[in-house]
Order: structure tokens, then C-alpha cells, then sequence
């Protein structure tokens, strides 16, 4: 199986609803997964993924199926804090370097003790992500164990996903297996980046999902669209 996760378009958060440069860039990675196909397609409830969603499905002919669980609206009210400007803002935002000291770099199960979380709790709400994840998985084929997949229904089907980047934020480590603070620090995501997993199919039926592609944007520069990388750390 190929997972094909993407950011939604540039948007306006308030309304919720793309700009005429995300309808653009939602109708240039239409055409990218269009062009090579696709078996399911899943949204985020939120307007602006949806929008994103709605060119490859019309494409395709395919319906958008919604996964709640992605919603960028939990993972907002879960993983941010205050910062001391007195602004809430992902907790990803600290300056990278602060996750990568001797201390907070060695930890790997106890990530959540890092003191720059400052006592709140995001391994509370990190199972709840692991959890939907489990069972949104499990719909496609594949029964995670421990921190393997058992392909239950072995698949060569292309699935995507267009959802944010604050939920891939803390989506992929999980899949990945990567302590969350460790992934934050050296990755980002920009509007309609294509991140591709690959479930492959092994005579063991043992499996665990492995990257083919990162935050890749060259749907965009094959059609002239202009591209733009925020600096997503505060100081």
C-alpha cells in the first residue's frame, strides 16, 4: 500500500477556506495523483483540507471520505502552549536546538518528561492520536503490533489523505517510530507538500511503513506556481 499524505492548500483560518493560491495549488496535486492514480481519498473535516481533496476526487471520480481524528482542531487544543510573548502556539514552534540538548536528546520513551514542556501533558493526547491511527490502519489492511504492521489484507492500493501540518506534526513520529520531540526538531511541512509512506507487502506478512517521498512540492514547480517556506520556530 502507498499512504499519500498531504497539506491542504494556502489558506485563510478565518473563514476556513483556501485562497485563490490554494485552489491553484489544490488543483496542481489534483492532477500530480490523478495522473498516477488513486483507490480511496480521506479529509480532514476542516474546509480548507476538503477543498484540497475535491480536485483529485473530481479527477477521479472518487468520493472524499472523512477522518475526523485528523481534524487540525484537536491537535491544536492538544499539543500548544503559551509562549512568553503570551501568544499559544504549537509546541513544535520552540527553537529546534532546545529539543536536541544532551538531556532531551537521549530520551526516547520518557520524551514526554523534556523540560521544555514545562509539566504539561501531551503523552495523554499522543495515545489518542496512536490510537485512531491503529484503527484507521487496521481499515486499510494493516494491524500494527508492537511497532510492526501484520498485513491482514495484504494491498497494493494508493490511499490519501489531505490533512495539516500541525496533525502530521504529530502523526508521523508515531508511524515512524521516532520520539516526537526528536522529528520536530528537523522537520516541516508546506501547503500541498506530498509525503508518501509505502506499506510493502513481505512473504512474512510483517511490515512497517517506510518514506518515499517527504513535503515533496514539485507539482508546483512543474506548473510555475510559486512556493514559500515559513519559519515555523519562535524566539
Amino acid at each position: 500500500m502507498l499512504l499519500y499524505v498531504i497539506r491542504h492548500g494556502v489558506p485563510t483560518y478565518s473563514p476556513d477556506a483556501l485562497t485563490p493560491l490554494g485552489h491553484r495549488q489544490a488543483e496542481a496535486v489534483g492532477r500530480r495523483l490523478a495522473a498516477h492514480g488513486l483507490d480511496r481519498i480521506y479529509s480532514s473535516p476542516l474546509v480548507r483540507a476538503q477543498q484540497t481533496a475535491q480536485p483529485a476526487a473530481e479527477l477521479l471520480g472518487l468520493p472524499v471520505q472523512i477522518e475526523d481524528w485528523t481534524s487540525e482542531s484537536y491537535t491544536w487544543h492538544d499539543f500548544t502552549m503559551d509562549f512568553p510573548d503570551g501568544r499559544k502556539r504549537w509546541v513544535y514552534n520552540k527553537p529546534n536546538t532546545c529539543f536536541l540538548t544532551e538531556e532531551n536528546r537521549n530520551r526516547t520513551t520518557d520524551w514526554d518528561k523534556c523540560d521544555v514542556f514545562e509539566g504539561h501533558d501531551f503523552k495523554t493526547p499522543y495515545k489518542r492520536i496512536q490510537e485512531c491511527s491503529d484503527d484507521f490502519l487496521a481499515r486499510q489492511g494493516y494491524e500494527r503490533v508492537g511497532n510492526i504492521y501484520k498485513a491482514v489484507r495484504p494491498n497494493d492500493d494508493r490511499v490519501a489523505l489531505f490533512c495539516h501540518e500541525g496533525f502530521s506534526m504529530v502523526w508521523f513520529p508515531f508511524l515512524l517510530s521516532i520520539p516526537p520531540h526528536i522529528f520536530w526538531a528537523g522537520f516541516s511541512f508546506t501547503h500541498t507538500g506530498v509525503t508518501i509512506f509505502q506499506f510493502q507487502n513481505t512473504d512474512d506478512g510483517w511490515t512497517a511503513p517506510t518514506v518515499l517521498a517527504m513535503n515533496d512540492i514539485s507539482h508546483l514547480h512543474a506548473e510555475h506556481l510559486p512556493t514559500k517556506y515559513c519559519n515555523r520556530f519562535y524566539y
